[in-house]
């Protein structure tokens, strides 16, 4: 009798892990409904939402401010790759299959947090919300390596501060290193590159977060720190 109790307690206590394990790991967190997707999206700064149809069924029809990314292009992961996976992903199709495929895959590819409109498009449209005609913009091709190394030859010393509107460590950063650079202008030029307008420079240059800092002395990289920083570190180790 008491085994038979230790298995099913282990039986439970198996389950109660695997379900726990499943809410921390890369998921699709929840298969929303119209009218919760709608909400969440208004409520997500920045939001990143994905349309995940073909570039035609977009230009009839899509939600405000959604990009697109065809689920079916032989570069879909590439595609994929260009979003923040440690930030939520709402995406949706026609009906919800092709998005709910495109949200499993995301899974897999470490995305945290994926969201997937039940319904897709067709129950957006019958609950009569609004949507947006025309074809998606065509992406931003940002700074160029050559007009980057243009921008080292400011000054002797050139400061490069790779960061993102969504970015928080970035946000809190700014004020301090403007202040360095307010000090030192005599010698020390301040350069802020976008991370999202400029995705082609940072693939050129391998860098995979932000904040991210570089140091030229003229023109060579002299020091660079991936992540947050305090003004002693950075004085320190930049001898600025």
């Amino acid at each position: 009798m008491k085994r038979a109790f230790s298995i099913i307690l282990l039986s439970v206590l198996v389950y109660f892990v695997s379900c726990q394990d499943s809410t921390t790991n890369g998921q699709v967190k929840e298969n929303l409904s119209v009218e919760l997707f709608e909400k969440k999206i208004a409520e997500t700064p920045d939001v990143q939402l994905i349309d995940v149809r073909t570039s035609e069924e977009y230009a009839d029809g899509h939600l405000r401010g959604a990009r697109n990314m065809n689920v079916n292009r032989e570069d879909y992961k590439e595609q994929f790759n260009m979003l923040d996976k440690k930030r939520p992903v709402y995406v949706y199709c026609l009906s919800g299959g092709r998005s709910g495929n495109a949200a499993k895959i995301m899974q897999k590819m470490g995305f945290k947090e994926v969201y997937n409109m039940e319904g897709g498009i067709m129950k957006w449209e019958a609950a009569g919300k609004h949507i947006e005609t025309g074809s998606a913009p065509s992406p931003r091709a940002g700074m160029t390596v050559a007009e980057f190394n243009k921008q080292l030859s400011q000054k002797k010393y050139v400061l490069i501060d790779y960061n993102a509107k969504w970015c928080a460590p970035c946000k809190k950063m700014l004020p301090m290193l403007e202040a360095v650079v307010a000090r030192k202008k005599d010698k020390l030029a301040f350069v802020r590159i976008d991370a999202d307008e400029h995705k082609a420079l940072m693939k050129e240059k391998g860098i995979s977060g932000v904040p991210y800092l570089e140091l030229y002395e003229d023109g060579k990289l002299v020091w660079k720190h991936d992540g947050a920083i305090e003004e002693k570190q950075l004085l320190d180790e930049t001898r600025l």
